[in-house]
């Protein structure tokens, strides 16, 4: 969980994750080098970093003096692989984290206290890796794809059956004021807080894929204003393209394996509420501090 700076002294009067309960409310690279992920995401998303309060192998990244995402060197301690995870909302992350376990998923680190809450780092019944966090979040998260730095899509076998784990484990469309609701748009399961889209469930990845693109997995989209400035930039820092849709977006690994897509900020879609959208002091797992 890689996560530092408070909303509250970056931007304001910080939301917590009971305003934006169940929705998603950080997300966070683990990687392998953190000098290295520095240079590339600055080059690329022109992020500037600054050191998070859990020691020398956390920073967390600003655009604009506005809090974006956390970045930690945790890959090779905990033996697992480079990927961007988000981070869930909830009231209690000891109740959330007995629910995962409950119903067949894995918590494979926490809930662990930080300075402004409390966060683990789980995986669903297919593997797909996601946190959690109890406490303060970085203002925008959890007010919708448009309003937030980041937007995250779950490449899983079944959305809907993916939908009932979250949404047993997170309290989506529960009913009570303030949870999230759920939408189900053909193939795919939308999830709205306060009507607004925050996500999106699709059909269609394979467990046993070799190549973890197309494996259940939790992808984190940015929105950039030019998604081919930015992929020549990355090509040019030692990213890979994934897939590639003109002006619209593309999904890139940077040179240390982690997966992520850029997608249009000015397309409706990539906001997340039209119905053909494309394919978290704190932890790389730390949300915001």
């Amino acid at each position: 969980m890689t996560r530092e700076p408070t909303a509250a002294t970056a931007s304001g009067a910080a939301a917590t994750s009971s305003t934006v309960y169940g929705a998603p409310c950080w997300v966070s690279l683990m990687t392998r080098d953190l000098r290295a992920a520095h240079d590339f995401y600055g080059a690329v998303m022109g992020w500037e970093f600054r050191p998070a309060r859990l020691g020398e192998e956390f920073s967390v990244a600003l655009s604009g003096g506005r809090l974006i995402a956390g970045v930690g060197a945790l890959a090779s301690a905990f033996h697992v692989a480079v990927a961007w995870t988000p981070y869930f909302a909830v009231r209690n992350a000891d109740v959330t984290a007995g629910r995962i376990r409950e119903r067949s998923g894995t918590v494979a680190v926490g809930p662990v206290a930080f300075a402004l809450g409390r966060g683990a780092l789980a995986a669903d019944r297919d593997g797909a890796v996601f946190g959690i966090w109890e406490g303060e979040v970085p203002t925008g998260w959890g007010a919708g794809r448009s309003a937030a730095p980041a937007w995250v899509r779950l490449h899983t076998r079944d959305a809907f059956e993916a939908a009932i784990f979250y949404g047993e484990v997170l309290d989506w469309a529960c009913g009570r004021p303030g949870h999230c609701d759920v939408e189900y748009e053909g193939d795919e399961v939308v999830l709205r807080s306060a009507g607004r889209a925050v996500a999106r469930l699709s059909s269609g990845a394979l467990e046993e894929a070799p190549d973890p693109a197309i494996r259940p997995r939790w992808q984190v989209h940015f929105p950039v204003p030019d998604v081919e400035e930015r992929m020549t930039a990355a090509l040019r820092h030692g990213g890979t393209v994934i897939s590639h849709e003109p002006g619209a977006q593309a999904t890139l690994r940077d040179p240390d394996g982690g997966l992520f897509t850029l997608t249009d900020s000015g397309d409706a879609d990539s906001a997340g509420d039209a119905t053909g959208a494309a394919d978290v002091d704190a932890p790389a797992m730390e949300p915001p501090d």
